[in-house]
C-alpha cells in the first residue's frame, strides 16, 4: 500500500526545490535510525528499509533466538520466535519490525530535525550549483533593499550583493528596479550561496552584446578587445570569422538598433565599435576613432605608437579629459604619443609627409614602425585587469595622460 501523504510531499520537494527524492528518502532513513537510537539506546541491529515507489518503510530489529534473554533489543526468546515462525530455533535471527509511531517525543523532533536539515543543506547546494554555473554570465534581477551604499539584488533562489564600487557612477537605482548584472563571484557559506555581482565590469558589454547580436552569440563575429569606463563611454574591437559578415555593422545594427539596445541598458553610456586589425597602426587608427588620423607609426615589440592628427582633430582625438586617447591605449594595449600635424613638421620629425592640390594628406609609408619616440604627449595603458583584481573591485582607471595639453569637450 502506497504512503501517499509521503510521497506527495517528495515529489513536491523535488519539483519546487530542486532536491531529489533519492536524497529525501536517504534522508528519512538516517532519520528513522537516529530515532530508533534516541527511543532504544542503540540502534545497531535496526535496518530501515524504504520503497522508493511507494515511499512505504519498514524498521526491522535483528534479534538473536536466545534461551534466556537479557537484552529486548537485540535477543529474543525462542516461544517469541516460533510464534512468528514455527521454524526458528536457537542461534537464529529474527527481524522483529518496530512501529515507529511508538517512539517517544524526543526522538521523533530528532528524526525531524534530521530531515530538515538535509532540506536545507540540499536547498544551499542546488542554488550554489546554478549560479556557479552562470559566473561569469548576466541575469537579471530585482533591487530589493539598501545596505548601507551597497544593494541587495534579488535573482529569484537567491540574493546577490551589488557593491558600492561596482555600481555604475551616476546611475541610480530604486526598489523594485530591474536590471541586469554581471556574475562576479560565487561563493558556498554557510548560510547559503553569496553572490558577488557588477554593473562596471567590462565582460558585462561582451554579454550584453552577445544577447543582442545574433553573430556575436553564435561566434560569427567576436569581440577581441574592450576598454570600459563605466557609465561613461566604451570602445569594443570586433573581428568576422566570416569574410561575408561586416563585424562592425554586425554589431551598430540596422538605425544603430542593436548598439543602442546596449546603450540603453547602460543609463545610454556611449559605445564605440571598432573593426580589429592585426595591424598594430591600423588597429590603433581604428582605436582613435571618431577622430581622424594622418599617420600612425607603430613599434610592436616595445607597445608604443606615434600618431599624427589634423590640427583640428587634436581634441577630438584626445576626448574630454585624455578619454578617447586612454581608451585606445587601453583597447590596443600600446602607449599611443598624438602630436597634430603642426606640432610634427615643427619637431621635423614627420617632414615624408606633404599635401597634394585637394589638401589631403599623404604619406610614403603611412604605417611604418620606429624605433624612436619623443614623449611629448602620450597616452599608456597600465597592466592588464585580471578577473581576481576586478572581484576585490579595483576600478580605477587604467589608461593614464602624460604631459597633454588642454583638452576640449569631446564631438
Amino acid at each position: 500500500m502506497e504512503n501517499t501523504e509521503l510521497l506527495d510531499a517528495l515529489n513536491l520537494l523535488e519539483a519546487e526545490r530542486n532536491i531529489s527524492k533519492e536524497i529525501l528518502l536517504e534522508a528519512i532513513q538516517n532519520a528513522l535510525l537516529i530515532a530508533s537510537k534516541n527511543h532504544f539506546g542503540k540502534a545497531d541491529n535496526i535496518e530501515v528499509t524504504i520503497d522508493p515507489d511507494t515511499c512505504v518503510y519498514h524498521v526491522i530489529a535483528r534479534k538473536t533466538v536466545v534461551e534466556t534473554v537479557e537484552d529486548d533489543l537485540e535477543q529474543i526468546s525462542l516461544a517469541d520466535a516460533q510464534a512468528v515462525d514455527g521454524s526458528f530455533s536457537i542461534g537464529d535471527v529474527v527481524g522483529i519490525e518496530i512501529q515507529s509511531k511508538e517512539f517517544g517525543r524526543i526522538a521523533t523532533a530528532s528524526a525531524k530535525n534530521v530531515i530538515l536539515q538535509k532540506i536545507r543543506e540540499e536547498e544551499r547546494r542546488a542554488v550554489f550549483e546554478e549560479f556557479e554555473a552562470k559566473r561569469h554570465t548576466i541575469v537579471t534581477g530585482i533591487v530589493q533593499r539598501f545596505i548601507g551604499r551597497n544593494i541587495s539584488i534579488d535573482l529569484g533562489n537567491a540574493d546577490a550583493m551589488l557593491n558600492e564600487n561596482e555600481q555604475i557612477k551616476g546611475e541610480h537605482y530604486h526598489p523594485t528596479d530591474r536590471i541586469k548584472v554581471y556574475i562576479l563571484d560565487v561563493r558556498d557559506t554557510l548560510k547559503g550561496a553569496r553572490i558577488r555581482v557588477s554593473r562596471t565590469h567590462p565582460d558585462l558589454i561582451r554579454c550584453l552584446f552577445e544577447e543582442e547580436v545574433t553573430e556575436v552569440r553564435d561566434g560569427t563575429v567576436e569581440i577581441r578587445a574592450i576598454a570600459r569606463e563605466a557609465g561613461n563611454r566604451t570602445k569594443i574591437s570586433v573581428w568576422s570569422n566570416d569574410e561575408n559578415v561586416d563585424p562592425v555593422g554586425a554589431c551598430v545594427g540596422v538605425n544603430g538598433a542593436r548598439v543602442n539596445a546596449v546603450t540603453s541598458e547602460l543609463g545610454n553610456e556611449k559605445i564605440d565599435v571598432t573593426a580589429w586589425n592585426e595591424n598594430p597602426a591600423m588597429f590603433i587608427e581604428e582605436a582613435l576613432k571618431p577622430a581622424k588620423v594622418i599617420s600612425v607609426i607603430a613599434d610592436s615589440d616595445e607597445h608604443t605608437a606615434k600618431v599624427i592628427v589634423p590640427d583640428y582633430q587634436l581634441s577630438l582625438a584626445i576626448g574630454k579629459e585624455g578619454q578617447n586617447a586612454r581608451l585606445a591605449a587601453r583597447l590596443t594595449g600600446f602607449k599611443i604619443d598624438i602630436k597634430s600635424e603642426t606640432q610634427a613638421r615643427e619637431s621635423g620629425e614627420f617632414d615624408f609627409l606633404y599635401y597634394d592640390e585637394d589638401d589631403e594628406y599623404y604619406d610614403d609609408d603611412e604605417y611604418e614602425y620606429d624605433d624612436e619616440y619623443d614623449d611629448s604627449q602620450e597616452y599608456e595603458d597600465s597592466e592588464e585587469s585580471t578577473d581576481e583584481e576586478y572581484l576585490e573591485g579595483d576600478t580605477d582607471s587604467i589608461g593614464q595622460l602624460e604631459d597633454t595639453e588642454e583638452s576640449s569637450e569631446d564631438e
